[in-house]
């Protein structure tokens, strides 16, 4: 349950959803929860929560802004950013406030797919590893 958990947090907070999972995982860290499992689990929740903003800038981009969801100024400053870094910024999707509207963008802008899931992956796993190795020392 504890993994479930675990993934729940950081799929929510790979969403457009302000939340947080650093602390979940490292209070499961310091509680001394099997580290492969939880650093599989919020990485997994994480990447699939990119997953869905990418899936929703691809299909929902017009649908969200004119709900007021999203604010045409701030799409247009993260695509300005997209545009200019390319899919080096993706490398930025674990950082709190623009990480989860780049993953969006990066739908938006219909980047590959391949290489979307790639940086991503490998962004959010360097960022709960990290995170790991700072709680264990």
């Amino acid at each position: 349950m504890l993994y479930l958990t675990l993934f729940l947090s950081a799929f929510i907070s790979a969403t457009l959803i302000p939340f947080g999972s650093e602390a979940l995982l490292i209070y499961n860290i310091t509680q001394g929860h099997n580290i492969y499992y939880l650093l599989f689990f919020a990485t997994l929740g994480n990447v699939l929560g990119a997953i869905v903003n990418y899936y929703l800038g691809l299909k929902g981009e017009e649908y969200l802004e004119k709900r007021k969801i999203l604010d045409r100024k701030k799409i247009d400053k993260y695509i300005k950013f997209f545009s200019k870094y390319g899919g080096v910024s993706l490398l930025l999707s674990w950082a709190p406030i623009i990480g989860d509207p780049i993953t969006f963008i990066a739908g938006v802008l219909k980047y590959d797919f391949k290489k979307f899931l790639f940086l991503v992956t490998l962004s959010k796993f360097a960022r709960y590893l990290f995170l790991a190795f700072i709680t264990l020392q």
